[in-house]
Parts: structure tokens; sequence; C-alpha cells
């Protein structure tokens, strides 16, 4: 019997999680649910996971959800839920949909009192970034934003490490993100104008450097602990018709004698997701692949190539907090959301976290701006500009 009132507190206790977008066979949508329920914090008791209301219920069905929580719009899901008790009321919402709509979504979230998790980029405009951080300032609301390889343990380990003076001075950062899939559809006026990720009133003024470059950016300051302070960018759109970037190289600066690279593409045929971070200070390199991301390379001059994994205790805390499993055995992208939503739930709950444990909307309004003055730096001719005016 106790064990049964044990499981039941359990219950109770765990956060009550809305979705917004997410639906049908959606990977970013099985994505979130999965790191959502990973460590047993929260629990999915509905959302909006279509436009179609009906095709809403049927989705709420398969997975598992009241399908009177299934609701047809966020306006009624704020109205619905309001007249729920308290304790079984939604507390945290994540917005899965197109980057057009979490403007709106998120501000109408934090004005009804609700956390808020942000798939990336923040909104389609740095202004409107800027308001959404004011509101949520001033509503004092929890407000996460999904760069989810942050949530990786070796990344983790990795900004420990040049934190901790491992690297001595940082002279170099080297960043890549490769993908091929727009490469079949660039190349066919009809298919990239039913891409949305091409149409700017979907997408915002960025495709490539607002879908993936954004996650470059974010990385390369998490581990770092340094700011862009200025940046030259040059962009592709391979078609005159193309109104949004599609590959990106741009150049960083970090002071006068710290500089970096990031090299962004979606039409590196036959890449998949080719996510790599390289920082080299004075004392060592440290280098990490998304694609094989329980590797972390330690490169010291004149000693053998050391390869660092999860689990082991010579890891750092903010490392070991993100591994779940013994050594040996792989942890993915899945996992690395997962750690995200543990962070916001240790926040949520008023817990001691670590701030690196989830970006905040800090890092999404920073975001905003880097595309904002990538897009600047290009259409002025390939000029540097200065991240912070």
């Amino acid at each position: 019997m106790s064990d049964v009132k044990e499981e039941l507190k359990k219950m109770s206790n765990k956060i009550k999680l809305g979705i917004l977008g997410g639906g049908g066979n959606s990977l970013i949508g099985g994505m979130h649910r999965l790191a959502a329920v990973m460590h047993d914090q929260y629990e999915v008791v509905g959302g909006v996971f279509s436009r179609d209301a009906q095709e809403g219920k049927r989705h709420a069905a398969s997975i598992g959800i009241d399908t009177n929580r299934a609701y047809p719009d966020l306006d009624t899901l704020i109205a619905k839920e309001a007249q729920l008790p308290e304790e079984e009321r939604m507390k945290v919402v994540s917005i899965l949909t197109p980057n057009f709509a979490h403007f709106e979504m998120a501000r109408l979230l934090l004005e009804n009192g609700y956390h808020v998790i942000c798939e990336k980029p923040l909104t389609t405009t740095y202004q409107e970034a800027k308001i959404l951080a004011e509101l949520q300032q001033k509503r004092n609301r929890i407000f996460a934003v999904t760069y989810t390889y942050t949530g990786y343990p070796m990344i983790r380990q990795m900004r420990e490490m040049i934190r901790g003076g491992q690297l001595g001075n940082i002279q170099k950062v080297d960043v890549q993100y490769y993908q091929g899939w727009i490469n079949p559809i660039i190349h066919d006026s009809a298919k990239r104008a039913q891409t949305w990720r091409l149409d700017p009133e979907k997408s915002g003024i960025s495709c490539c450097v607002g879908d993936i470059g954004t996650h470059g950016f974010g990385m390369i300051e998490y581990v770092t602990g340094l700011k862009v302070q200025s940046l030259l960018s040059d962009l592709n759109h391979m078609y005159r018709d193309n109104q949004l970037d599609i590959d990106a190289t741009i150049l960083l600066r970090f002071s006068e004698f710290v500089k970096g690279v990031l090299r962004t593409s979606q039409i590196a045929t036959g890449e998949e997701n080719n996510f790599s971070v390289s920082v080299y200070g004075d004392k060592a390199g440290i280098k990490w692949e998304q694609e094989n991301p329980n590797y972390l390379y330690l490169l010291q001059e004149g000693e053998p190539i050391r390869v660092l994994k999860p689990g082991h205790s010579y890891n750092s805390p903010l490392s070991l907090e993100a591994t779940k499993i013994p050594p040996g055995h792989p942890e993915g992208i899945f996992d690395a959301m997962g750690n995200i939503y543990k962070g916001v739930a240790k926040a949520i709950h008023e817990e001691p976290f670590d701030q690196a444990e989830f970006p905040s909307i800090t890092e999404g309004v920073r975001g905003m701006k880097f595309i904002e003055k990538t897009v600047q730096s290009h259409n002025d001719g390939n000029v540097w500009v200065h991240l912070d005016d």
C-alpha cells in the first residue's frame, strides 16, 4: 500500500505539460514528448497538435492523451485550462510550431502565467524577441529555448574544461554545421516554393542561419564563455527567386586577437547532420562532433590525442548530471533534449540548478540579433558589423 501511495504522490508532483504543434509523424513532436518524460518530471496532458481540430484529437488519442484536452487553438486551451482545478492545469507549454507562430503564442502564454519551452529560433525578428524578454521578466516565468545540443554530456564537459582554464587563453574557434536536405529541393522551382523554411512569411529573414546557424552561434558562446563582438557574412541563395539563404560562411571576432569562423550549409550534398565544434587555446585544443557525440577529443602539443567519454568520474559535475547510463552506452539527441527539460523542471520546482542546464530567453534573444546582423552584413556588401551596437 505504501508503494501505491508513493507512486500517487510522485504522479501528483509531475509538472503538467502542454504542447503546441508536433502532431502527426513529426520528429520534433516525438523528441519533445520523450524528452519530457525521460526523467519522470513531466506529464503531457494536452495541447494544440494540429490546425485541423479533428486531426489534433486523433493524434492525442494515438499517444494516450485525453481528447478533451486536444484543443482547436491556443485561445481555447487557455480558456479551458483556466476552468480546471489548479493542480490539474498545464503549468508549462512547449511551442513546436513553425517560426512565425512563436511570438504570438509565447506572448499569450506568458501573459496567462505559463512557463514556456520554445523551439529555436525564438521569433522571426529581434524586436519581437526583445518584447518577449521584457514580458518574461515582468511575469517572472521560466522560459527555455531548445538549443538541443547544449544538452549533450560531452558538450557540457567541453564547457567546464574551457572555463576551468585547461585550454589556456582561447585563440581560435571553428564551428561547422553541414546538412544536405535542401539540395534535392532547391533546384526545383515548384518544390522550393512549397517549402515553408524558404518562405519569409513563415521562416523570417533567414533559412540556413536561422535554422542551424543559430545552433552554431549559440554553441560557440555556450562552450567558450566568449561573446562575439563583430561578424562578416557571405550568404548563398543559389537562385534569384529564392529569397532566403541556404548556405553561409561567417567570420567572427571576439576581440582583436581572438577570431573564429562559422560555416553552415543546407546544400552540402550527402551530409546528414554534420555539426562539429573545435576550440583552440594556447595550452590545448578540444573537438566534438554531433554525429559521434560521446567522444570529446583533447589535443596537446607533443602528446597523444586523448579521448574523453561520458559517465566517468574524471568528468565535471555538470557533465555527470547530464549522464543517465553507465560508460560505454551511447546517449544521443533525445537524451540531450531530455537534459534541457530536466533543467527546466528544476527551475520550475525552485530547486538549485546550474544556469548551463538549459538555454534561457537571453540566449534566444541573442540568437535573433545574430540572425539579423548576419543578413545585414551580407546585404551591405559583406562588411563587418558589430553585434552589440
